[in-house]
């Protein structure tokens, strides 16, 4: 199926198309064999950054259909002979949770987390293969590695501003994760599909699906961070929603974190450490309109060295985003231009959607200082950069 030669069968579809959100002649679109290349008035076929030729439509299609193939594969019952091709497979699955962990590696590194997304494809194609031709004892541990791999490509998705492509992989890595019975892991889905909803002020939403995530937490590995993280979404939620309280109560809950005896996560799907709260605590701060406190918890944010400059540009970015709002919502201009063209030029450099959704926010609060021409141009700037 992953070579393009095959597509989901009838019964399938239907499950496929849920999971998508995308009715079935989407479905069909979204499977059928990829054609030639676009090409413009001049007759030159539409590259992407890869230079494979392809359209950045196309590759899309051609990972969601990897995503949707693994998702099938690794929930369904596996073969009655439980049978399987030795020359089919491509490792096991330690050695695919062993490959995940330094794909995740290499997204944190990355500038462009873009630039990632034909390895994590590569990744979904191998484990097809292994899935088709499983045995009984390999369902568990494989869809342990499905779990994992399908928040990466949410991940990769969500940074490229694709919320429903986004959505997707997380309901499906949650789907996974709870057949393996990896409860962490279903946990973090949950929380990282929580996100999409906090992006798109669905506050009320996120809050429901952190619920869940925060139950399903329990019954996991108290030594991990899983519920310190649970804890640090449900504030950002409980922020939009406009409740100071619970929104600190959740950020005391997730320091607590720091009392763990060992790290707390495993430097892949679960990264939180509590070494972002600062920066989390003045961006609550900040949607709650709470601007002194926000900026102290910020600027003492940035003097870390982890976000000290030529670190990660994406952290960076967003808390320079936040300080520029604070400029805003004091009519504030130098403040805004300030910090605001800093984080525009960290979005340039890394192409990442998610501090340019940042910006967007930005640029919808400069009210009355939209007259003031720096004001007016960064905004121009911004504009821009979303149409890139």
């Amino acid at each position: 199926m992953e070579s393009g030669k095959n597509v989901p069968q009838p019964p399938l579809r239907p499950k496929l198309a849920e999971v998508l959100q995308v009715d079935l002649a989407e479905l069909d679109v979204l499977v059928a064999q990829p054609q030639t290349p676009a090409q413009d008035s001049a007759g030159t076929p539409h590259t992407n950054d890869y230079g494979s030729g392809y359209t950045e439509e196309m590759i899309r299609r051609e990972f969601l259909r990897a995503i949707a193939v693994t998702g099938a594969l690794a929930t369904l019952p596996a073969d009655d002979t439980g049978a399987f091709d030795d020359a089919a497979r491509r490792g096991t699955a330690s050695d695919f949770l062993r490959m995940n962990g330094h794909l995740w590696q290499v997204y944190q590194l990355a500038r462009s987390k873009r630039s990632v997304r034909p390895i994590v494809g590569e990744q979904l194609s191998a484990l097809n293969r292994t899935l088709a031709g499983r045995s009984d004892a390999e369902v568990q541990p494989l869809c342990t590695a499905a779990g994992d791999l399908f928040q990466l490509a949410g991940e990769l998705a969500f940074d490229s501003n694709r919320y429903t492509d986004a959505a997707a992989s997380y309901a499906l890595a949650a789907s996974a994760s709870k057949e393996a019975g990896a409860f962490d892991l279903w946990a973090c889905a949950l929380v990282r599909h929580a996100y999409v909803d906090v992006y798109e002020h669905r506050f009320k939403e996120a809050a429901d699906l952190l619920s869940a995530a925060e139950r399903v937490a329990r019954r996991g590995d108290s030594s991990l961070a899983t519920r310190h993280w649970v804890a640090s979404v449900q504030a950002e939620a409980h922020a939009g929603l406009g409740d100071l309280v619970a929104c600190e109560r959740a950020l005391d809950e997730a320091e607590k974190v720091m009392h763990l005896a060992g790290p707390g996560h495993n430097g892949g799907w679960l990264r939180f450490d509590g070494s972002r709260l600062a920066e989390e605590r003045g961006a609550r701060y900040v949607q709650l309109g709470r601007l002194d406190l926000a900026e102290r918890a910020l600027k003492a944010a940035l003097a870390q060295g982890a976000l000290a400059q030529g670190q990660s540009f994406r952290r960076r970015g967003v808390v320079l985003a936040d300080l520029a709002a604070i400029g805003a919502k004091r009519l504030d201009p130098d403040q805004v231009i300030t910090f605001g063209r800093e984080a525009l030029a960290l979005a340039r450099e890394s192409s990442s959607g998610y501090v340019a959704r940042r910006l967007q926010t930005l640029r919808a609060e400069f009210g009355p200082l939209a007259s003031d021409s720096r004001v007016a141009e960064l905004a121009a700037d911004i504009g821009a950069l979303s149409k890139t």
